[in-house]
Parts: structure tokens; sequence; C-alpha cells
């Protein structure tokens, strides 16, 4: 609980005018609230004295004149009564658009905080946490915090100003009539307390459940071309069905304790007017009270009727709230390992990097697993120049692209760009000025003109076509029904994988970086459209650095310098000539595709 407090604190602070008028409307509301049954009562005992006072004299009826202006008394209190009501109605719809809004206010602060901080958190953050409970911490748990810091508070504070007020007013006609009215109150609180803590606990349950149901429906979409060319589309429907039924069975053992909530408030309530109405005949019997008063007591036994019912939901939301802030805290407390320094290289937006890259002696092993990916690499790389990196599947290419975009640390060795450490820079600085197309591809569910303007702001669309036609992409995206404004769905899913990669290359040529990154993108491109992208690279980014991460020999591109990977170390290195007189990996590589070059 002291999380919660101390995280909420600084919303607390930030919004306390509008919080302290809300607890001022709560009083308000509950004060002309309060009032309503001291009218009713009074009137109900003007009736009385009338109606006992003429009965000496052959009864009201007798009396016209008297009738009239009894009628006329009872209209007034109706109309005071109406009036306590507007008035109470008006306080308390500023109280909820003072303490309701404040709630919605921090929902967006914290939401807006939390998804800042997840777009600090590095790459290792995001392979040791599943994105489900990133997007759960972000909703679910963000949206019960929020049920704490609206509907707690308000009925909290509304229980607190309605028993005071009313207990008082009820204390003041009567205590004894007071304590034998509030005895079954203390025994109802507890029971919803008990049926409500059944209720979360059986809640969270049907939500875990919920979740397997979500996360199962959303897998066998993902992979459905997968399930039915297996032809699993029954063993997946059977097991889908089992986890329906737990679902069904949990949902079913949460109804029956729900069942218990009404019809024990009801009894409670119902015992509470009775014993009101015996002792208040009683005392009225007794000349103590009058028969006014009694109303007045039922009608307050029934205003706090919800408040006492409340008292277990405040707790279970309490709980929940507190319970969903310690899983937010837990991620607000971790801290990215890839930060930009306190004090950075400045860098000129107009100026940019010059592109010398150099690797010294750099060696890296992942963080979770221990698994090393590279091992006294060392190269340079001069401006304008092209590299390709070669090698087998898990030598350790990515992972160089990777420590250049800084996604990762060294773990020995240096990584310098201008012939500065590249932790001297800032982050933003180093990514926004490198074009990086991963082995990866990723597109928004935006249009195509969109997602190629992603890396850079003001993006024409008269460029965004000049890149695609780079890209070899541009023809392509005219075919669709809606050209450059056609919506590519969820990851790019209406596109082909070569459409995706090509679009993903546009994307980092529009960004007219100083050095571009292609890390085995040109895998799902024929011969042809191969040769288009590489002649744009030769040509039109003659002057940038380019590092081309490949399993294939692309002869048509002229390379500055070769570098073949094995067992996470550079075995061979030079231009494609040298290359081929050592008759190494990367001259056996090139005869079985069958390379011509020029």
């Amino acid at each position: 609980m002291s999380d919660l407090f101390a995280y909420l604190k600084k919303y607390f602070w930030k919004y306390r005018g509008r919080l302290v008028l809300g607890i001022l409307f709560v009083g308000l509301a509950n004060w002309f609230k309060v009032w309503q049954p001291q009218v009713i009562g009074e009137a109900f005992n003007t009736v009385v004295y009338i109606s006992e006072n003429y009965a000496k004299e052959d009864g009201l009826a007798q009396h016209p004149e008297t009738m009239r202006k009894m009628g006329t008394t009872v209209g007034w209190f109706g109309i005071k009564v109406i009036l306590l009501a507007l008035t109470m109605g008006i306080f308390m719809f500023f109280m909820r658009q003072t303490i309701i809004v404040v709630s919605r206010l921090i929902e967006y602060d914290m939401r807006k905080e939390l998804f800042a901080h997840y777009e600090k958190l590095d790459q290792a953050f995001y392979k040791r946490n599943r994105t489900g409970d990133l997007m759960s911490r972000i909703s679910e748990d963000v949206s019960k915090v929020r049920m704490f810091l609206g509907p707690t508070i308000l009925y909290g504070l509304d229980l607190v100003f309605l028993f005071s007020l009313t207990i008082g007013s009820m204390l003041r006609v009567s205590p004894t009539l007071t304590m034998w009215s509030l005895l079954p109150l203390p025994f109802l609180s507890i029971s919803i307390y008990w049926v409500s803590t059944l209720m979360n606990r059986r809640s969270e349950k049907i939500q875990q459940q919920l979740s397997v149901l979500t996360s199962t429906a959303q897998e066998v979409y993902s992979g459905i071309r997968v399930v039915k060319s297996y032809a699993q589309e029954s063993a997946m429907g059977r097991w889908f069905d089992e986890q329906s039924e737990n679902y069904r069975a949990k949902s079913l053992a949460l109804i029956r304790v729900d069942a218990f909530f009404f019809p024990l408030m009801t009894l409670m309530i119902g015992t509470s007017v009775i014993i009101t109405v015996y002792v208040g005949g009683l005392e009225v019997v007794a000349g103590r009270l009058m028969p006014g008063h009694i109303a007045e007591f039922v009608i307050y036994i029934t205003m706090l009727t919800w408040p006492v019912t409340a008292i277990g939901w405040i707790a279970s939301l309490t709980q929940q709230a507190a319970a969903s802030q310690k899983r937010i805290n837990e991620f607000l407390k971790t801290q990215p390992e890839i930060t930009s320094p306190e004090n950075p290289i400045a860098l000129p937006a107009e100026q940019g990097f010059t592109g010398d890259i150099q690797f010294n002696n750099v060696s890296f092993v992942y963080p979770d697993t221990g698994i090393r990916a590279l091992e006294n690499i060392s190269f340079h790389l001069k401006k304008g120049q092209k590299m390709a990196i070669i090698g087998r599947t898990g030598s350790g290419k990515t992972t160089i692209a990777d420590l250049l975009v800084r996604m990762y640390d060294v773990s020995d060795g240096q990584v310098l760009l201008d012939g500065q450490d590249i932790r001297k820079y800032r982050l933003d600085d180093v990514r926004s000025r490198i074009g990086y197309v991963p082995q990866d591809v990723f597109l928004f569910s935006d249009s195509v003109w969109n997602n190629i303007a992603f890396g850079k702001a003001g993006v024409t669309r008269e460029e965004a076509m000049k890149y695609a036609a780079g890209a070899a992409i541009h023809e392509d995206i005219l075919g669709l029904p809606e050209g450059y404004d056609t919506v590519v769905g969820e990851r790019g899913v209406t596109l082909s994988g070569g459409q995706k990669q090509r679009v993903s290359i546009a994307r980092a040529f529009a960004k007219q970086p100083d050095i571009i990154l292609l890390d085995d993108c040109l895998s799902a491109v024929d011969t042809q459209t191969e040769s288009r992208i590489l002649s744009y690279l030769n040509e039109a980014l003659a002057n940038k650095t380019a590092l081309i991460i490949t399993h294939r020999i692309y002869g048509m591109m002229k390379f500055d310098k070769i570098i073949v990977l094995d067992n996470h170390r550079i075995v061979e290195e030079g231009t494609h000539e040298e290359l081929m007189a050592l008759n190494g990996y990367y001259a056996e590589m090139y005869e079985k595709q069958g390379v011509e070059t020029e």
C-alpha cells in the first residue's frame, strides 16, 4: 500500500486544487442530502400534530380551512425537499466533475509516463518480457489504479461525510434509537467484505483464464497458415474448448458467490428497518419521540446502506490497485542499460556524421543468455565506403549492426564513430543518422506513404516516390488499390515478403542517413530487383557509408571491403579479388552461387 501512495503523491499534488474542490463538493452534497430526512420528518410530525389536535373536535375533516392550510404547509415542505434534492444533485455533479475527472487526468498522465518509459528501455528488456504482459500493465493495471483514484476515493469521502453527518443528526434526535437502528450495519459491512473478497479472488482467476483464451486465439489467428497446412484445426479447436470450459466453470463459481450479494444486503437492511420501527414505536409510545422521527430514521438507514455496502467494495478496489501499482512500479524502476552520456559530444544537426566506422577488438556476450556473439572483431570503414559482412547463420553478423545502433553496448573493445567512442554521443544523434533495415522487417498498420516517411519529419509525397523508386517498389505501390494511401494492414500483412522489404528499404533511404545498414534485407527479392536497389546504393548513395549484411554475394556491387565471419570471429577480410585468391569460405560460397563478376 505504501508503494501506491508514494507513487501517487506527485499526481495528488499536481491536481491539488481540483481535489480540494472535490472534497468540498462531496461535503456540501451530503449536507443537503442529510437535510432532506429532517424536512420529511418535520412534515410528518406537523401532520400528526395537527391531526391529533383536531381529533378531539370531530376530526380534521370537519375543518376545511385547516385542511387547506395543512395542505399548503405540506406542499411547502415538498418544495423544500425538491430544492434540497436539486441542490444536492448540482453538488454531486460538481464532485464527479472534479474527483472523477482528476482520476481520468491521472490515468492519462500515468499511461503517458509508462509508455515513455517503455520507449527508453533497451532491447534486452523486451527479450525478457512478454508483449502481453507489457500491454496488461499499461492498460489493465493502470485502469485498476484509476478506479482507486476515482470511485474509491470519491465513495470513501462520501462514506466519511455521510456517516458523520447522518449519525450526528440521528444522535441529536435519539442516541438510543441510533444505537439500535445501526446494530445490523457492521454485520452487513463484514458480510459484504467477505463476499467481495471471494469475488475478487475468483475474478482474478477468471481474468487469468481470459488472458489464456485471448493469447490462444491470437496465436491461432496469427499462425493460421501453419495450423491449416498441418491440418490441426480440430486439435486446436479441442484445446480451445478445454480452456473455454475452464473459463465457464470459473465464471459460474463467481456467479454463485455474487448471488449472495443482494439477498444478504436486503436481509440486513430489512432487519435494520424492523428494529428501527419497533424500538422507535416504543419510544413514541413512551413520549420520547414523535412519529416523524421514525420516518426520518428509516430514511437515514436507507441512505447509509450504500456507503456501508461500499466498504467491502472500496477495500477490494484498494487491494487491486495496490497490487497493480506494484506491478507498474516493477517496470518503472527498471532502468535502461543503454543511455546517453551526461555530457554528450555535440553533433550539429546540419553536419551529421562523416560515416567513419571503426571496431577495435570488439567482443560481445548477450547479457541474458550468456551466449558469445562476437570475439575480437576489428575493422575500419572510411567515409563513403561500402562493406559486405558475410557468414553462416549465427556467426554474429546482425550483432555488429545492433552494436552500431547501440541496441547493445560492447562487452569488450570499442566501437568508434568519426573517431569517437559511440557511447559518447547522444542515443538520438546516433540512431537518427543511421538508416537501419533489420532482418525482421516491420511495417506499421498505416498507409504506405506514412511507412516510408516514418523515419524523418517533413518527407513530401514526391520525395517518398523518389526513395520508393530507389528501392524498386514504386511500380508495385502504384498497382495497389489506393496507391501510396493504401493501408498495409497489421505488420504489413497485405504485402508480400519482398514488397515489405523494399518499403522498409525506402524508409531507410527517406531518412537520408549518413550510414546505411542493410541486414539481409534483399533475401526475398529477385535478381533484377536486387540489381536496381544495389545500383541506387552505388550511385545515389555514393557518399554514404554502407554496411550490407548478407548470406549471398552481390556481384553487381563494388565493395571496398568484405569481411567473412565464422564462429564469431573474422576469418577472412579483403576485397573480392583478395578473398577469391585465398580460396577459402568466400571463394567456395562464390562458386556455389555461380556469381559472375563484372
